[in-house]
C-alpha cells in the first residue's frame, strides 16, 4: 500500500519519461514491426512525385478553361490632327479625341480546340500520377520482399550455423579418442568460418534492400519487418491481364498524348481560316462650326480580318509538324502495347516455372535433403563415411532450405509485376 501511495506522488512530467523507458525496455518482438502494406501506404502518402503530377494536372485543368476564353478586349484613345504650330484643339475641326473599344476572334474553332488540348494535357498528367502509383508499389514490393528474403535466410544460417557448432564439438571430441583426424577438425572450423562470412553477404544485402525502402520510407526503412511471408492480392489470369492491358494507364497516357497531338492538328489546321477583329471608337470634336454651331461627335465601327494568302512557309509547315507529332505518338502507343505484352508473357512464364520448381522442392527436395543429412549424420557416427561427406549433406540441406526460400520471394516478385500489369482491369 506505501509503495502504491508513494507511485501516485509521481509528479505527472515524469509519466511520459518513463513510459518511453519501458517502450525502450520491451522485446524486440513486442514492438511494432513493419508489415507491407504499412509501407505501401506510408509511401504513398509521401512520394513527391505523385503529388506534383497531381497538381500539375489540375493546373492543367485550370488552363483549359482560360484557354477557351475569348482574348481580353482592348482599350484604345488618343487625340488625332492636333495643330503642332499652336496646339489650338479648338480651331481645326478634324481634330478629335477618339475612345475605342477592341475585341479579336481567334481563327475558325481554335479556342474550343485549345480548350480540348489543355484538358487532354491534364489527363495526361492524371495518368502519369497513376502510373508512378503502380510502379512506386510495384518497385517497393520488390525492394520489401528483397528484404524480408535477407533477414529470413540469415534467420536459416544462424540455425545451420548451431549445428555445425555441434558438429565442431563432435569432432574435437572424436579427434581427442583418435576416432577422427586434424583435417576433419579444420574442416569443421572452416564451415563455421564460411558460414560467418555468408552471414555477413547476407547483412549487406540487407542492408542495400533497406537502402533502397528508405527512398520512399526514409527511417521507417530500417524498422524490423514482419516475420511471415508477406502477402499480396489476388492476380486475375493470363487472358484477363492481356484483354486489359488496353485499358492499362500506361497505354492510356499514350492514348491522352495522341489526343494532344490530334487536337494540335486540329488547330493547324484552323490556321488557313482568317481571323477577326471588331472595334468601335467614340470621337469628341473640339471647337465650332463657322456658323458658331456646335462641332457634332463622330462614331466609327471597325473591322480587320487576318489574310492567310501565302501559306507555303508557315501554315503548311506547322501543319506537317502537327502531323508528324501525332504519327510519332501512335507509334509510342504501339510500342508501349508491344512491351507490355512482352513483360506480360515474361512473367506468366515465369510464374509457372516458379510454381513448379516450388512445388519440387516442397513436396520431395527438401524432405529428401532432411533426411539426407539425417543419414549422413549416423553414418559418420557409425565410421561408414567421412567427414567430408557428412558436410556435404549439411550444405545440401541449407542450400536447399535458402533456394526454397528464394522461391518462394521470387514467385511473390512475379506477382508484383502480374499485378502491375493488371493495373488496366481497375478500370
Amino acid at each position: 500500500m506505501k509503495i502504491l501511495m508513494y507511485r501516485m506522488r509521481l509528479p505527472r512530467i515524469l509519466v511520459p519519461a518513463i513510459l518511453l523507458l519501458w517502450t525502450a525496455l520491451l522485446p524486440a518482438d513486442v514492438q511494432e514491426h513493419l508489415s507491407l502494406q504499412e509501407a505501401e501506404r506510408l509511401a504513398l502518402e509521401s512520394d513527391p512525385r505523385i503529388r506534383a503530377r497531381q497538381a500539375l494536372s489540375q493546373a492543367l485543368m485550370a488552363d483549359a478553361v482560360a484557354d477557351g476564353q475569348l482574348p481580353d478586349p482592348k482599350f484604345r484613345t488618343g487625340l488625332y490632327n492636333a495643330p503642332l504650330d499652336d496646339f489650338d484643339l479648338r480651331r481645326e475641326p478634324s481634330t478629335q479625341l477618339r475612345f475605342g473599344i477592341q475585341q479579336a476572334f481567334p481563327k475558325g474553332n481554335t479556342l474550343a480546340l485549345r480548350e480540348k488540348k489543355t484538358r487532354s494535357l491534364a489527363s495526361a498528367e492524371s495518368l502519369r500520377a497513376r502510373l508512378e502509383e503502380l510502379k512506386l508499389l510495384r518497385d517497393l514490393r520488390k525492394a520489401y520482399l528483397d528484404a524480408y528474403y535477407q533477414i529470413q535466410a540469415a534467420h536459416i544460417i544462424r540455425s545451420s550455423r548451431k549445428l555445425f557448432e555441434s558438429l565442431t564439438e563432435i569432432t574435437q571430441v572424436q579427434y581427442g579418442s583418435g576416432g577422427s583426424s586434424q583435417q576433419d577438425v579444420l574442416r569443421a572450423e572452416l564451415e563455421l568460418s564460411r558460414l560467418d562470412d555468408r552471414l555477413t553477404q547476407v547483412k549487406a544485402k540487407e542492408d542495400a534492400a533497406r537502402a533502397a525502402l528508405s527512398r520512399w520510407l526514409g527511417q521507417v526503412a530500417w524498422q524490423a519487418l514482419e516475420d511471415g511471408l508477406p502477402a499480396l492480392p489476388a492476380v486475375a489470369d493470363r487472358e484477363s491481364i492481356a484483354a486489359s492491358l488496353e485499358r492499362h494507364p500506361e497505354i492510356r497516357l499514350q492514348s491522352a498524348i495522341i489526343e494532344t497531338h490530334q487536337q494540335a492538328v486540329a488547330i493547324s489546321r484552323e490556321q488557313y481560316k482568317p481571323g477577326w477583329t471588331l472595334g468601335a471608337e467614340y470621337r469628341m470634336r473640339f471647337g465650332d462650326n463657322p456658323d458658331d454651331s456646335d462641332r457634332s461627335d463622330m462614331g466609327a465601327l471597325m473591322l480587320t480580318v487576318d489574310m492567310p494568302l501565302f501559306t507555303e512557309k508557315r501554315q503548311d509547315k506547322r501543319l506537317a509538324a502537327s502531323q508528324k507529332r501525332a504519327d510519332a505518338a501512335y507509334l509510342e502507343r504501339e510500342n508501349s502495347w508491344r512491351m507490355l505484352r512482352e513483360k506480360l508473357a515474361a512473367a506468366h512464364s515465369s510464374r509457372e516455372r516458379l510454381e513448379e520448381r516450388l512445388e519440387r522442392y516442397q513436396e520431395r527436395l527438401i524432405k529428401d535433403a532432411e533426411e539426407n543429412a539425417k543419414a549422413a549424420l549416423l553414418a559418420y557416427q557409425s565410421g561408414t563415411i567421412e567427414f567430408t561427406g557428412l558436410m556435404r549433406a549439411r550444405i545440401t540441406e541449407l542450400d536447399i532450405h535458402l533456394q526454397a526460400l528464394k522461391l518462394r520471394v521470387d514467385l511473390l516478385k512475379t506477382q508484383a509485376d502480374l499485378l502491375y500489369l493488371a493495373a488496366g482491369e481497375e478500370q
